[in-house]
C-alpha cells in the first residue's frame, strides 16, 4: 500500500483571520435566527416518588413550630471550583427538607396565613429559545446543559406556587407583621439585604429540632440508601485482589464504590474513605492514593446518598487476604465488643450519650487488659483522664440522614443533651487507631485501624439496625469478603 504525501501548497489565511472573533449575542441575524425552528420540548419534574407530599408534611411541622413567622430558605449555588469550573451542585439540606427541589438558586418563601402558612417557591426559569442564555450562558444554558423543566411543569409537581426567582428583586416581595423575617443561613446576603433579613438561631434550631425525627418516607429513603450501600461494599469486595495484583491500590476501590453510588443514588454522601494498612488508623483518609496491601487491614468508610440526597454512612474493616492475622483479630474483636454494647443502649427514653460512655467504658478496659494504658481504667474514663482516647480521638456516633452528620449545629441540649426517641436514625461506629509511629503500643499492633460502623432507626421497642446485612463479627467479615472475591 503506497501513500502520498500531502504538498503543502502557498499558506493562505481564512477569512477574517487576524480579527477578533464577534460576540453572537450582540449580532441581530444570529440571535435572530437561532430564537427560530425549535420544537416545543416539555420537560417533567424527575422527583423520587413521596417527595412532594413529604416536604408539604415537613413544611406543615415547622408552620407549627413557628406559626405567625415569615420563614426564607435558599438551595445555594455551586463553589467555583477552580478559574471558571464550578463544583457539582448539591442543594441545602434544610431547604431540600422543605421543598424537595433541588435546583441552584432557588428560594422558598413561607407566609404566615390563616391557619398556617402559604408556601412560594422561587426557581431561575430555564433559557428559552430566543433567550440570550439560552446559547450564551454556559452554567446553565439549554444549549450547553440541556433542557429543564419550566415553572409550570414544578408547580405542578410540587403542588405549590412557583414564581420566577428575579421577582425577589422587588423590594417589598417578603415581608412580615410579626417580627423579623426567618432566614436561614444560606439566603443570598443580597438577598437579606434587600428584604431586611438576618439569619436567625431560631429557624436553625427549628430546623434541627424537626429534622432529627425522621417520618415514614424519610426512613424508607435511608433504608434505600443503606441498602445500595451494602452492594458497593460488595462491589467494593470483588475488587480488590485485582487492586492488588495490578497495582491499583486505595483509588480503584474508592472509585468502584464512587460510581456505584452514582449508578445506584446521586453518588457518594461523602468523601468515601479506603484506607489499607498504615492508612486504615487515619480517620478521614479521602486521599486514598495508596496501596492495597495484601495482609494489611482495609478500612472502607462508605455511603451511598439517595436521589433524594438521604445518606447511608457505614464501615468495615476487611482482611485483604480474606484471613485476619492474631493481631488484626484480636483488635477487631475488642472493637466489635464495644460496639455491640453500644448498640444495645440505643432504645427510646436512653440519653443519646449513652451508647457513646458504653463504648469506651468496654474500649477502655480492653486497652487496660493489653497493659496500654498508664492509668487504672477509672482514671482513664474520668473527665479529667481520658487516656485511651489516644486510640480513639473522634466520637462513636452521630445522627443520620439528609446530612451524613446530621443536624451537626443543633444546640447540645436538642442533640446530645437528649433522650433518644422513635425516629431518629443514628450511626454508631466504635474504633481502635494505632498509628505506624506510635511507640506506645507494641509493634505487632502499629499499623492496624478497625472501625464497625452501622446505621440504627430508633423505634418505639429498641432499634433497628438498618445495615445489619453486612457482618460485624470476624469470622463473618472473614467468610462475607473471600465469599465477594472472585474465584481464583
Amino acid at each position: 500500500m503506497t501513500h502520498t504525501a500531502h504538498q503543502a501548497g502557498p499558506a493562505t489565511k481564512p477569512p477574517y483571520a487576524g480579527t477578533r472573533p464577534p460576540r453572537l449575542h450582540q449580532i441581530p441575524a444570529f440571535t435572530d435566527y437561532i430564537a427560530q425552528h425549535w420544537g416545543s420540548q416539555p420537560i417533567p419534574v424527575d422527583l423520587p416518588e413521596g417527595t412532594a407530599p413529604a416536604a408539604a408534611a415537613h413544611r406543615r411541622r415547622l408552620s407549627a413550630a413557628l406559626p405567625g413567622r415569615t420563614i426564607v430558605a435558599a438551595a445555594g449555588t455551586a463553589p467555583i471550583r477552580n478559574d471558571d469550573c464550578a463544583y457539582g451542585f448539591r442543594a441545602d439540606s434544610d431547604f431540600v427538607w422543605l421543598t424537595g427541589v433541588q435546583v441552584e438558586g432557588a428560594v422558598v418563601v413561607m407566609t404566615p396565613v390563616s391557619g398556617g402558612h402559604e408556601t412560594t417557591v422561587y426557581l431561575p426559569p430555564p433559557f428559552r429559545p430566543g433567550e440570550d442564555g439560552f446559547f450564551g450562558n454556559a452554567m446553565h444554558g439549554e444549549l450547553w446543559v440541556g433542557a429543564s423543566p419550566g415553572l409550570t411543569e414544578w408547580s405542578q409537581a410540587l403542588d405549590v406556587a412557583v414564581r420566577d426567582v428575579a421577582e425577589l428583586d422587588t423590594s417589598g416581595t417578603i415581608a412580615s407583621t410579626n417580627g423579623p423575617v426567618l432566614a436561614t443561613a444560606v439566603v443570598p446576603e443580597t438577598l437579606r439585604r434587600s428584604h431586611s433579613m438576618e439569619v436567625s438561631a431560631e429557624l436553625g434550631r427549628a430546623l434541627a429540632q424537626l429534622r432529627m425525627i425522621k417520618d415514614d418516607w424519610e426512613i424508607a429513603q435511608l433504608r434505600h440508601a443503606v441498602d445500595a450501600s451494602v452492594g458497593g461494599f460488595a462491589a467494593v469486595a470483588g475488587e480488590i485482589p485485582r487492586a492488588i495484583d495490578e497495582g491499583l491500590g486505595e483509588r480503584w476501590l474508592q472509585g468502584t464504590f464512587d460510581r456505584h453510588a452514582r449508578t445506584h443514588g446521586n453518588g457518594p454522601g461523602y468523601s468515601t474513605i479506603v484506607g489499607s494498612g498504615p492508612n486504615a488508623p487515619v480517620l478521614h483518609w479521602t486521599r486514598c492514593d495508596g496501596p492495597i496491601l495484601p495482609d494489611g487491614t482495609l478500612l472502607l468508610d462508605m455511603g451511598v446518598e439517595a436521589r433524594s440526597l438521604y445518606t447511608a454512612d457505614v464501615t468495615r474493616t476487611l482482611p485483604a487476604s480474606g484471613t485476619f492475622s492474631p493481631a488484626q483479630r484480636q483488635v477487631h474483636d475488642l472493637v466489635e465488643k464495644s460496639h455491640r454494647i453500644a448498640m444495645s443502649h440505643v432504645r427510646p427514653g436512653v440519653n443519646y450519650l449513652d451508647f457513646h460512655f458504653a463504648a469506651m467504658e468496654v474500649l477502655a478496659q480492653g486497652l487496660h487488659d493489653w497493659g496500654l494504658l498508664p492509668v487504672s481504667v477509672d482514671e482513664a474514663l474520668s473527665p479529667a483522664g481520658q487516656q485511651h482516647r489516644r486510640y480513639i480521638v473522634c466520637g462513636v456516633g452521630h445522627h443520620l440522614g439528609l446530612d451524613v452528620h446530621d443536624c451537626s449545629k443543633a444546640e447540645w441540649e436538642d442533640y446530645m443533651g437528649a433522650d433518644l426517641q422513635p425516629g431518629v436514625v443514628m450511626t454508631v461506629e466504635p474504633g481502635l487507631y494505632f498509628h505506624t509511629n506510635d511507640l506506645s503500643v507494641p509493634p505487632e499492633l502499629r499499623g492496624i485501624g478497625v472501625r464497625l460502623e452501622d446505621d440504627l432507626l430508633v423505634t418505639d421497642a429498641g432499634a433497628e439496625v438498618l445495615s445489619e446485612a453486612l457482618p460485624i463479627d470476624a469470622a463473618g467479615v472473614e467468610q462475607w469478603t473471600r465469599q465477594h472475591m472472585p474465584s481464583a
